[in-house]
């Protein structure tokens, strides 16, 4: 699945959140949001596409998530925060190389050739990630470990990283191959971009093979590189995207710009970005994988940056110049995107209120980014009853429609789209400071569920207002329209 993934350490946010961000880039995937009681949670899982069989733990707890509404090839669940305060989105599609692939290859599923024969299930993948993992994890290093397990047992059929959070600590774990894998720590004060590409680059094995405070990997990795010559570094530094990455024409076009966006964005002093003697190009191999950034990191900027088209650069589909660059790269903020969460764990507030999951459907471009309190045994029905057919009754369908309507009248339209982002990221801002007073003053937070139907409330009125604008102004862009003026 072709996504982009943002994370945040706590020293880098602006209030001291761990937040961990990835928008779901399937193909117009209906999603939604819901929350899995541990009553729900199957104790023996089976994948669609795999056909793998797991026992599952038989103490599950309560976690949110965004599963695809047709599951006809899996539940994908996509991102979701706990009832410990832990969250874990899955996947970001990587990268990997021929060299790996053919000392590791990908278990995938083969169906048997002959009658009596049987079936040959694959590994893990994407479709099952979060829930055989999320539910079982009190830290973001238990969900690591957790998943190296599995895919050290199991294997995998696709590359993919995974990132997972708690109030502390942020961890990104890259599959390497079939049954290997790395893991590193975020910097408490810097951010990490992951744009479809292995992106790990640097890493300690003393670390991983010692203490292991900031860096985990498979079991083998040191005899498996060794074994296998994957070591492409001269200088002694490991560098794991020579060893395990990719660096093809593809990547110049789909995944390095959009890591050179980001950084640009948060850093744009600390290098030169453009022009001539840049430092780094949108087509550079050797983008950092995480900076410390200019300023502290907010919400709505981890929101802005997920629905960037290369504002301000000659990349910008909408710009109205006559520019051969225009488009040319992949944006992150893409028209097929099914769902967007940006998970936020407070450790300022109380449990039952440190987990914030902010939920946008559609294309971040022309959607909002809408917080819930993710402690609550149910979501409300305009977030969770989605279903496949077009309708206004929900948040998926509305941000949808937001973007049907406003990308082909670009310029009437963006006035409606950034005013409507503005007022639901302010109004959300000002009810989440309402209840997180309210239910700490008064100790009740069963009013997690009151504040929950009141965002969704606000956010439908503003999402209804917001279409009727953009009905207008589409509706007087019609090519079939005429008036005795005309002539």
């Amino acid at each position: 699945m072709a996504c982009t993934t943002f994370l945040v350490g706590r020293k880098a946010s602006n209030d001291g959140s761990t937040i961990i961000a990835r928008t779901d880039d399937g193909f117009f995937d209906e999603k939604k949001l819901i929350t899995v009681p541990p009553k729900k949670q199957p104790k023996k899982y089976k994948s669609v596409i795999a056909h793998l069989e797991i026992e599952l733990p038989d103490n599950p707890m309560r976690y949110t998530a965004s599963p695809s509404i047709d599951q006809k090839n899996g539940i994908w669940a996509a991102c979701g925060i706990n009832e410990a305060n832990v969250a874990m989105t899955a996947t970001e599609t990587i990268t990997s190389n021929a060299r790996v692939l053919g000392a590791d290859p990908y278990v995938r599923y083969e169906k048997a050739k002959k009658r009596g024969e049987k079936d040959t299930p694959g590994g893990l993948g994407e479709e099952d990630y979060v829930v055989i993992v999320l539910p079982y994890i009190r830290s973001a290093r238990e969900g690591v470990l957790r998943l190296g397990a599995l895919l050290e047992q199991y294997g995998t059929y696709e590359p993919n990283g995974i990132a997972f959070s708690d109030e502390k600590e942020v961890w990104w774990l890259e599959t390497i191959g079939g049954h290997h894998w790395i893991a590193r720590r975020v910097k408490d004060d810097e951010y990490v971009v992951m744009p479809n590409q292995f992106g790990l680059d640097r890493f300690d094995l003393n670390d991983a093979f010692g203490k292991q405070k900031d860096h985990l990997c498979s079991k083998d990795l040191r005899e498996f590189i060794k074994d296998n010559h994957l070591d492409l570094n001269t200088d002694g530094v490991m560098n794991p995207r020579y060893i395990f990455g990719s660096r093809t024409d593809a990547d110049h076009v789909y995944n390095t710009p959009r890591a050179w966006y980001m950084l640009r964005w948060f850093n744009p002093n600390t290098y030169k970005w453009d022009g001539e003697n840049a430092d780094y190009t949108p087509e550079c191999d050797d983008l950092p994988w995480s900076l410390v950034p200019e300023k502290k990191i907010t919400i709505e900027d981890v929101k802005y940056i997920l629905s960037s088209y290369y504002q301000g650069t000659p990349y910008n589909p909408y710009t109205k110049a006559d520019n051969p660059k225009k488009g040319i790269y992949r944006p992150i903020g893409i028209s097929r995107t099914g769902v967007t969460g940006i998970l936020q764990i407070r450790p300022d507030q109380p449990e039952p209120l440190k987990g914030i999951e902010w939920i946008c459907f559609g294309s971040n471009a022309f959607n909002a980014a809408l917080p819930v309190y993710a402690q609550t045994d149910t979501m409300p029905k305009y977030l969770s009853d989605v279903t496949l057919d077009v309708s206004t009754e929900n948040f998926y369908w509305g941000s949808r429609l937001l973007g049907v309507l406003a990308d082909p009248h670009y310029g009437q339209s963006i006035q409606h789209i950034e005013r409507y982002q503005g007022s639901v990221a302010a109004k959300a801002r000002a009810l989440l400071n309402e209840y997180d007073r309210k239910m700490t003053e008064t100790g009740d937070f069963s009013l997690v569920q009151e504040a929950n139907e009141k965002l969704a409330a606000m956010a439908k009125e503003e999402t209804t207002k917001t279409l009727n604008a953009l009905m207008k102004t589409a509706s007087m862009a019609m090519k079939n329209g005429y008036s005795r003026a005309d002539n």
